[in-house]
């Protein structure tokens, strides 16, 4: 088994900034991630809104990040799998399918989100390339052209009046007759001019060349099926945080994301979570990077505390005259 000071559960933004600043202090840190490094940031085209870097491809910052971290000494263990947990006692533990084990005194819970994807032919050819799950990233992108926002909650109609700052058109399509949404946020697309409604409809499949060109819409009352021209969709049905490994084991909240103290710290001692798998409003590469900041100080706050009391008190000493 190999043993570490922390382990760090995910290599996104939250994951790679907390093995930055964690062994930047000093502590043996390990990263396990599942997949590839660099969590949603890779989906990203391109990022303009990260404070200091005027605009970079996002697999481009995801490995900096990742440079950045192993140049501190953070080891990175990517495309494995974690067949089991043990994360309750003081010693904090994973296994993976090939045998091998891992283990630390402090763990930091990093699985990210992923948005939730319509399921529909062309959903993932397109991604990045017409297909936005996020306004505030790509809107800038579809500045004076026309795009389609996907939903009726609250996100999906202040995304669209967001996108109005840029798009010359944003068309909602929903699915059904009325709004998920509060009251004041459907006022305020209802009042836009620049939005305009496609109700009780679902989108069935999106079509182009190398770029997203048109899509296919279904009118659920009447079966109907059209198509329309499109030059991207932004698609706001709701955010899955990658916690099913972790229930169980870890508090979660009614939408399975990890619930954490404003320090990231978990009921569990020792443990705790940051990014996109926790219960926020807001989730974008610099808050995943400002969690993953606070979870690292606190976990070096939570080692140095322990060791501290660990540690033997020196014998006393005596002076005879």
């Amino acid at each position: 088994m190999e043993k570490y000071d922390l382990m760090i559960i995910g290599a996104g933004a939250a994951g790679l900034t907390a093995g930055i600043y964690a062994s930047r202090a000093k502590l043996n840190t390990v990263i396990i991630n599942e997949g590839v490094v660099g969590g949603q940031m890779v989906l990203t085209e391109e990022v303009a809104n990260y404070p200091g870097v005027e605009t970079t491809k996002g697999y481009m910052l995801a490995n900096t990040m990742k440079t950045q971290a192993k140049s501190f000494g953070c080891k990175i263990r990517s495309n494995v799998k974690i067949t089991s947990y043990a994360l309750e006692d003081p010693v904090k533990s994973v296994t993976l399918e090939d045998g091998r084990s891992f283990s630390a005194d402090a763990v930091i819970l990093t699985p990210g989100g992923r948005p939730r994807s319509l399921n529909i032919p062309g959903e993932d050819q397109f991604k990045g390339t017409g297909i936005s799950y996020c306004a505030t990233c790509d809107g800038d992108f579809f500045t004076g052209k026309e795009v389609i926002v996907v939903g009726g909650g609250n996100s999906a109609l202040e995304e669209a009046v967001a996108l109005t700052n840029f798009a010359t058109k944003v068309t909602i399509v929903h699915q059904f007759d009325h709004f998920q949404a509060f009251e004041h946020a459907i006022k305020e697309a209802q009042n836009n001019p620049k939005i305009e409604f496609i109700m009780e409809s679902e989108l069935r499949e999106f079509i182009g060349d190398t770029t997203l060109e048109k899509v296919t819409i279904e009118h659920l009352p009447t079966g109907n099926m059209s198509e329309m021209n499109i030059d991207g969709v932004f698609i706001f049905v709701g955010y899955l945080p990658n916690t099913e490994s972790l229930a169980g084991l870890v508090a979660l909240n009614e939408r399975n994301e990890i619930i954490v103290d404003p320090d990231m710290k978990t009921p569990i001692p020792g443990m705790f979570a940051a990014g996109d798998c926790i219960a926020k409003k807001y989730r974008q590469v610099t808050t995943a990077v400002a969690d993953g900041t606070i979870a690292a100080l606190s976990a070096s706050e939570f080692l140095r505390t322990r060791n501290t009391k660990a540690a033997p008190k020196p014998a006393s000493l005596s002076v005879q005259g």
